[in-house]
């Protein structure tokens, strides 16, 4: 009994030994295969591709990258092409049918404004062919006309300067009952038909500045400003007693002429009157005031020019009695 006892615990004592000393064995081999503290570059094969100040530049090549661009608020453009082969069409005939030529054709133009014209003849209304029409106002400035265009019956409003025009004829405004300003500034104008304007009762404003007018036609009884500047009119191109029917007219503009007298008398109506740069050598004692009534003053007519006449406004004292203010002109 003893004696297997004995041999069982000879034969465990061997088996310990070994098994012992394979752990020891093993963390030995392990232990000479790790690296020592802080040599990291041992941790992964990084080969020489190992990232230091020296070789920075030879690790991480930028030489063969493009330069980025700067495209600043807009995104870069982006070119899509097709992968798809191009396509050929044949041409073919149409089978549309012809187009026939309409009854009653409508004309449609294009302004430089930008604003569409259209003639609808079958109206039977006058058109705008070369001017732009903006409700009752047409405009046709500087476009080299040598006439008057026919123009819409609702126009109120004609600005046609800076051009050619050298006649105005009767038929020009034939109709026109809604016409309220016609502005012919800076034309060629020389004659205008003595019945040219007078059916036009809706006239307020009639300028005509910078032409070569040397006498006025019949101007309707409505009528608020007349302007006539810088043209050639003489005193015996003025109709007698013109403007005295002229029972509205405020502003009468003359400067700049070739007046020889001063073409009275005038309304009571009348605020404004120019004659500077004119001819004139001497006045009427009633021109602007009535020499039976000495009690009566003209208060609205504040403003008289006649500076730039050979007139010696000193010679005429009792010609400015009714009025509110002298003239302004030369008094010696």
């Amino acid at each position: 009994m003893r004696l297997l006892a004995f041999l069982s615990l000879l034969a465990l004592v061997p088996q310990e030994a070994g098994t012992a000393s394979f752990p020891r064995k093993e963390r030995k081999r392990r232990e000479e295969q790790m690296p020592e503290d802080g040599d990291a570059s041992e941790v992964l094969p990084l080969g020489n591709d190992v990232l230091n100040p020296d070789n920075y530049g030879e690790v991480i090549d930028l030489s063969n990258f493009e330069e980025l661009t700067d495209y600043g608020d807009q995104p870069p453009e982006v070119k899509v092409t097709s992968l798809a082969p191009a396509t050929r069409t044949s041409p073919t005939k149409s089978t549309a049918a012809p187009k026939t030529p309409s009854s009653n054709p409508t004309m449609t133009r294009l302004t430089t404004a930008g604003l569409i014209l259209s003639s609808q003849p079958n109206h039977g209304l006058p058109t705008c062919l070369v001017c732009v029409c903006l409700g009752s106002s047409v405009y046709c400035d500087d476009i080299d006309l040598e006439d008057i265009p026919p123009l819409p019956r609702r126009t109120a409003y004609l600005y046609a300067r800076f051009n050619r025009i050298s006649h105005i004829r009767a038929e020009d405004f034939k109709g026109l009952t809604k016409l309220k300003r016609i502005d012919l500034s800076s034309n060629l104008i020389s004659y205008i038909d003595n019945n040219a304007f007078c059916l036009l009762h809706a006239l307020r404003d009639l300028i005509l500045p910078e032409n070569l007018l040397e006498a006025l036609p019949v101007l309707p009884t409505g009528i608020e400003i007349l302007d006539v500047r810088l043209n050639r009119l003489r005193s015996s191109g003025i109709q007698p007693a013109a403007f005295r029917a002229l029972e509205k007219l405020r502003f009468l503009y003359l400067s700049d002429n070739l007046l020889d007298s001063i073409p009275g008398p005038f309304p009571l109506s009348l605020r404004s009157l120019h004659l500077q740069n004119n001819l004139i050598e001497t006045m009427q004692r009633d021109v602007f005031c009535d020499p039976e009534e000495h009690k009566y003053t003209r208060r609205q007519l504040e403003d008289i020019r006649l500076d730039g006449n050979p007139i010696n406004l000193s010679l005429f004292p009792s010609a400015y009695f009714c009025l509110p203010r002298l003239p302004i002109g030369c008094f010696t």
